[in-house]
């Protein structure tokens, strides 16, 4: 069985990054030769535009996986960049809660569609990233089932902590319940702006409630970031040395020297 880690991208608050911190760290472990999948979890579809698909396109999307009309290596999708695939999302997603409500094993779902695949001989992938709702909804109960591991953008803002706690206790109730191998891999700080006292308060507060758990890149307020996704590629494509691409390719670079660390404690 190969060694795929499946890692979901959460925080419940929506806007603070976590859709453009999935789409440039799965382009900067693609530039280093890692096969990457992005699957698009959210109804919103922003990971998919993002990539420069369609999102109104009413194919072959995780909807109709996990309503079960086709298999997971069916809704598999290219990209414009080499070792990067999708599977996309649109604005049905949004249905799946209500149309699963009788169902035992919903949170589920997703796990029992993606083993399969992860399984089989068709699977080539390093890392599958899970981009999340911006809700504590069963979209984001079904990723916290399959995914090993936890990546958490916090956005440099007043009220980040709180909701941070808050998603911790939600964690630790799956971890209980649904998935005991589940861990945060590390906390990403967002949007921050070194001119703002606040966000130097929220640098400090978030190690010292985390301590190592905080990834050393931060990544800064940048206009070419929020420019990026309206062209439908990574800021990394789009303009590779503005600030914002600087950090990303840092936190690849951080993600990866991660992962030697745990390999070589395990």
């Amino acid at each position: 069985m190969k060694n795929t880690q499946i890692i979901s991208v959460i925080n419940q608050k929506g806007g603070v990054g976590k859709t453009t911190t999935v789409i440039n760290l799965a382009t900067a472990l693609s530039f280093q030769n890692k096969k990457i999948l992005v699957i698009d979890l959210d109804p919103q579809g922003n990971a998919t535009t993002g990539f420069g698909l369609q999102n109104n396109e009413q194919s072959n999307t995780i909807y109709d996986v996990l309503n079960g009309s086709i298999n997971f290596e069916e809704a598999i999708k290219a990209t414009k960049i080499d070792n990067l695939k999708i599977v996309s999302s649109n604005v049905d997603l949004s249905g799946l809660e209500i149309e699963t409500a009788s169902e035992n094993r919903r949170a589920f779902l997703l796990k029992d569609k993606i083993e399969n695949f992860i399984n089989s001989p068709k699977n080539d992938f390093s890392y599958i990233f899970i981009d999340c709702p911006p809700s504590l909804s069963l979209l984001t109960v079904m990723s916290l089932v399959v995914a090993k591991s936890l990546i958490v953008p916090l956005q440099a803002e007043f009220f980040a902590l709180e909701g941070l706690t808050q998603l911790i206790k939600t964690i630790e109730r799956v971890k209980i319940k649904l998935n005991p191998d589940l861990k945060i891999r590390g906390v990403l700080l967002t949007m921050f702006d070194k001119r703002n006292n606040l966000s130097a308060q929220v640098d400090f507060e978030a190690r010292k409630f985390l301590n190592e758990k905080v990834y050393q890149t931060v990544i800064p307020r940048n206009v070419r970031l929020s420019e990026a996704p309206s062209h439908g590629i990574p800021v990394l494509i789009y303009d590779k040395l503005c600030a914002g691409s600087k950090s990303y390719f840092n936190f690849a670079e951080e993600f990866l020297n991660q992962e030697n660390r745990m390999e070589s404690a395990a």
